[in-house]
């Protein structure tokens, strides 16, 4: 395997065959959800088709359903480098966080302290925010810089001590791309004895993650992110999860994981994660899953650093765009944030769809208190463009051009914002 085999990868993804307006759709919508590969789907039709049963029955259907669970399980914990028994499923991943932050929280006190960033999407900074609120927990701050849109981690000896009960950081940012290096932060929050809670749901997508690598104790991400259905997964150290006593009906499971998965499941969902995981593994080579896994995520990381090499320079090149991104000497996902003169982001992205057929999205994303340190949060926030491994040079050539058409006839704008 020399040559990146985009044709073949697109062949995998239905959506890609969609027209808008009588043109191609180019999909750069892929940071609020990528298109579903189709081996997920199938995953899903199978495991219906089959028949749907819930669980602990001593019928063909419920003990498939249960083995299914654990084949994925399996290759949830290959993905991140833990433990099969480490993996719950749920909604998505901000239910889970509101589950573990009530959990967790149990043992909180007054005099305890929490540290959140300012970088995080809401999901890895109101669940727990919310717990130390109930129980009287201080709450740190570690600032994002507002001119490389990255952490601040001056005052860290001053926010990490050894009242600190648990650290929220996430892998990358959802809105603008950043990867900050929490290594520093999670090492000082290792020494003060607290807890990691590590966001990994736009992470996933883009590279390769190891659980292990990056000493968190809880792991969390979303399969319709990474190519496959609406289902969330926490991946918690063991030694954490067997301790945590989530609120639960009394009858249901009290071993982990099946603690945190309250009601029934999303079972069509669960039986589609492994195809997704699936997709990364089938463009890598190894001896094992995690191997496949892990060269999947490189030949992922060339293309689409590629093509956002040329996005960067060229829209930066553009008058009337201001692109919003840390420095080249910060790694940062294949996402671009930025704003046009004269059109707002919501003029800007319904006129990219309606005139050329290009999927980009608009808004905060939900990262409020980045938008508020960029200084846009007031005036429509930004336009947003991201990568997926089935994105094309020819499409971003065509993105590149709409963006260069749209700028130049700003008086065409329809309508106000949505």
């Amino acid at each position: 395997m020399t040559a990146y085999p985009i044709d073949e990868i697109r062949k995998q993804f239905p959506a890609l065959g969609r027209t808008y307006n009588g043109k191609p759709v180019v999909f750069l919508d892929g940071p609020g959800g990528s298109q579903v590969v189709k081996g997920a789907m199938d995953a899903m039709i199978a495991y219906m088709t089959n028949g749907n049963a819930n669980l602990h029955g001593q019928f063909p259907t419920s003990r498939e359903t249960e083995a299914m669970i654990r084949e994925s399980r399996e290759a949830v914990a290959d993905l991140v480098n833990a433990q099969p028994d480490e993996v719950a499923f749920g909604q998505n991943a901000t239910s889970l966080a509101f589950s573990i932050a009530r959990a967790l929280s149990r043992d909180w006190k007054p005099g305890d302290e929490i540290v959140l960033t300012e970088i995080d999407h809401p999901a890895n900074i109101d669940p727990w925010l919310s717990a130390a609120e109930d129980k009287g927990v201080k709450v740190n701050w570690i600032p994002v810089d507002s001119e490389t849109l990255t952490l601040d981690l001056s005052d860290l000896d001053k926010l990490i001590s050894s009242r600190t009960r648990l650290l929220a950081v996430t892998l990358a940012s959802n809105a603008v791309g950043t990867i900050p290096d929490i290594r520093p932060i999670i090492k000082k929050a290792r020494e003060a004895g607290a807890l990691i809670a590590v966001d990994a749901v736009h992470a996933v997508p883009h590279f390769a993650i190891d659980r292990e690598e990056l000493d968190a104790d809880f792991l969390l991400f979303s399969a319709y992110k990474f190519f496959g259905p609406h289902i969330g997964m926490a991946v918690i150290r063991s030694s954490v999860f067997k301790e945590l006593k989530p609120y639960k009906v009394a009858p249901s499971d009290a071993h982990y994981p099946d603690n945190l998965q309250t009601g029934t499941q999303n079972f069509a969902g669960i039986s589609g994660v492994q195809a997704s995981i699936g997709f990364i593994e089938s463009l890598g080579t190894g001896n094992t899953r995690r191997e496949r896994i892990l060269d999947g995520y490189r030949r992922i990381e060339e293309h689409e650093n590629a093509l956002a090499d040329k996005i960067r320079k060229e829209l930066a090149a553009i008058d009337g765009i201001c692109l919003y991104q840390a420095p080249d000497t910060v790694a940062k996902t294949p996402t671009f944030a930025f704003t046009a003169d004269g059109l707002s982001p919501a003029e800007f992205s319904r006129r990219m769809a309606d005139e050329y057929s290009i999927f980009v999205a608009d808004g905060h994303f939900y990262a409020t208190r980045l938008a508020e340190r960029a200084g846009v949060h007031d005036s429509g926030c930004w336009i947003r463009a991201g990568l997926a491994p089935y994105n094309t040079e020819f499409e971003i050539d065509r993105f590149l051009e709409a963006t260069r058409a749209i700028v130049r006839t700003p008086a065409l704008q329809a309508g106000g914002r949505a």
